[in-house]
């Protein structure tokens, strides 16, 4: 029987409590899932690569990547720079969904097409590129999870294993559950203030990376 004192246990509970509060914070990579798992486009694709993409920038950071890349600082710059353009380059198809009149968005759910709308290659390079070219993802996984990791010594791997299972949790449950929210998503507008909020976020983020590099 695990007792409350079991070190592994308070280890893996830590790293879970941590990696939540980390991720759930909307962002870029949060907001395509949402968007995906609304229009029940590719959601077990997206979801699985940003779930495993997390997996092994949480092992990189506990096994002590982030002490690397915290010395190596022209490594961020770059990401920063990557990033921004990514990220610009969304807000931008953002803001053209939000400002189109059309109702295609809304027409896909009430049709329920699954298969229809972005490509399956698109969508998985789309979040792979939203996932790698984000550099608050290696400074929340590698870097500070990296760190408190370290904290708890030979507990450190499962303090990475319940990071790790917070980011399943949540990007399962973000991508699968955002299906219960179809019924407001029904009506195009909607949708266009969806998009419109993205765009925003999405081009705020990206002129944060351009000053922070």
């Amino acid at each position: 029987m695990i007792q409350t004192s079991d070190p592994h246990l308070i280890a893996a509970a830590s790293g879970l409590g941590l990696g939540l509060s980390l991720i759930v914070a909307i962002g870029a990579q949060n907001a395509f899932v949402l968007r995906q798992g609304l229009r029940g486009e590719h959601v077990l694709g997206v979801v699985a690569i940003c779930a495993l993409s997390d997996l092994v920038l949480i092992l990189a950071g506990v096994a002590g990547a982030g002490e690397a890349l915290q010395a190596w600082p022209a490594a961020l710059v770059v990401v920063r720079v990557l990033g921004a353009v990514v990220l610009a380059g969304y807000a931008v198809l953002a803001a053209r969904r939000a400002l189109r009149p059309a109702d295609g968005e809304a027409a896909a759910l009430r049709a329920d097409t699954t298969g229809s709308g972005t490509a399956l290659t698109a969508a998985l390079v789309t979040c792979l590129a939203l996932t790698w070219l984000n550099p608050h993802v290696y400074l929340d996984t590698v870097v500070l999870l990296g760190s408190i990791a370290s904290t708890h010594g030979d507990e450190r791997w499962w303090f990475g294993a319940g990071a790790g299972a917070g980011s399943v949790i949540w990007f399962t449950a973000l991508g699968f559950g955002a299906r219960l929210l179809r019924p407001l998503f029904a009506k195009p507008v909607a949708w266009r203030v969806l998009d419109g909020i993205i765009a925003v976020m999405m081009a705020a983020l990206a002129t944060s990376l351009l000053l922070g590099a």
